[in-house]
């Protein structure tokens, strides 16, 4: 009776987390997806276009640094970290309302990115509390989540017409400001919390040491190089081959981009399940070959028809955030268990800190040639590179940490 209880316990706090999750990350791509609409209210430089999407990057990883160097999340509690950080990107987001200057909005972004440090890294490191078995779909899921809070934006984008684009700030700054209330209210940790670090900004370097890390940070660095560039320019990319088709894949680039994003959320999950039966290096290795090639092919299949278009562009979605969840999955298991938060956030910032130059070379590569259509094979390297490093993972003794064996 006891295991049966644990066991409902610590999947309702699974779905409980991914909901707020959903809400919580609805915020990182609400700027960007009216772009045009701020843009022409602040009188936005070409290159403050640009820092509206990567001044959330730069801030996550600013955010990220900080709390990895002051190891905060190894020693505060994880939901109150969580709910504060809920509350300041809301109040972040929200202010975008009332900014009338290109300064004050990439300022705004940057302190959403920071706030939202607090919020993803931890959460990962709160559903390991409640997993131990299982782990890579737990894993799955909560990245799925987030995945799914990404996409929102598009849809309420979407939705919204160009008179009331402000609701896209407001039903994403709501849905974040109550996923921190739940955090502060109803989520605690689970029955496997990691033992509380105390504060020694020297451990960082134990984690930069740890080769087997180091492999599975290239491998996510290397998902990274890919990830946010595409998700921060995917609308832009279908506005410009809708003009290449008569009839457009589910009737507009806005419906077509929210898809693209969100079927990430059922890759996320079902990638979670490979990990755990077929191991995490080649669940990992295999979409990152998946993914590199849509990214190669993409820009020819709006050559071809709507259809094929459709196809690579969900595949793409499906694949490029799938294997996110794994390599957090594999950083809990292979770091010291104290500096398991410290370990998650350190990955994060190096991540995101390689976002910064791709999601500003995605439109200069665009400007240069006069045309989106070909911007996105400079993500092809990423996942190779990635890929190829949790292949020389799979090979080392420390791979037997994951998956509980299966490499």
């Amino acid at each position: 009776m006891t295991s049966q209880l644990d066991c409902h316990e610590k999947y309702l706090a699974l779905i409980l987390i991914s909901l707020c999750l959903i809400g919580a990350l609805s915020t990182w791509f609400s700027a960007t997806v009216i772009l045009p609409e701020l843009s022409s209210m602040a009188q936005l430089s070409d290159s403050q276009e640009i820092w509206l999407t990567n001044g959330v990057q730069l801030g996550f990883v600013i955010g990220a640094l900080i709390i990895a160097f002051f190891n905060i999340s190894d020693i505060v509690s994880l939901t109150k970290l969580i709910a504060l950080c809920c509350i300041c990107a809301a109040l972040a987001n929200v202010l975008l309302t009332i900014s009338n200057s290109g300064a004050q909005i990439v300022a705004l972004r940057v302190l959403n990115g920071a706030a939202l440090a607090g919020v993803y890294p931890p959460c990962v490191k709160l559903i390991a509390t409640w997993f131990k078995i299982g782990r890579g779909i737990a894993m799955g899921t909560i990245i799925g989540a987030l995945t799914l809070g990404a996409a929102l934006p598009h849809l309420l984008r979407a939705i919204a017409t160009e008179t009331n684009w402000q609701s896209v700030i407001w039903g994403s700054s709501t849905a974040t400001f109550l996923a921190g209330l739940v955090f502060a209210l109803l989520v605690k940790e689970g029955p496997h919390s990691f033992t509380r670090a105390t504060f020694d900004p020297s451990q960082i370097f134990q984690i930069v040491r740890n080769r087997a890390l180091a492999l599975v940070n290239i491998g996510y660095v290397g998902h990274m190089w890919e990830l946010y560039a595409m998700w921060a320019w995917i609308l832009t990319f279908t506005q410009h081959a809708s003009e290449k088709f008569t009839t457009f894949p589910l009737s507009s680039p806005e419906y077509l981009s929210f898809s693209v994003v969100a079927a990430g959320s059922l890759g996320c999950v079902f990638a979670g399940r490979l990990s755990d039966v077929y191991g995490r290096c080649l669940t990992t290795a295999g979409l990152m070959f998946v993914s590199g090639f849509c990214a190669f092919f993409i820009g020819y299949s709006i050559e071809v028809s709507a259809f094929l278009f459709a196809i690579v562009a969900l595949t793409w979605g499906a694949t490029i955030i799938a294997d996110s969840g794994q390599f957090s999955a594999a950083v809990t298991e292979l770091s010291d268990q104290r500096l398991v938060g410290t370990a998650l956030t350190f990955q994060m910032a190096i991540g995101f800190g390689v976002t910064l130059l791709t999601v500003w070379l995605v439109p200069l590569i665009a400007q240069k040639s006069d045309s989106f259509q070909w911007a996105f094979l400079i993500l092809c390297p990423g996942p190779l590179i990635g890929a190829i490093a949790m292949l020389i993972l799979r090979q080392r003794d420390e791979a037997n940490l994951l998956a509980n064996g299966k490499r």
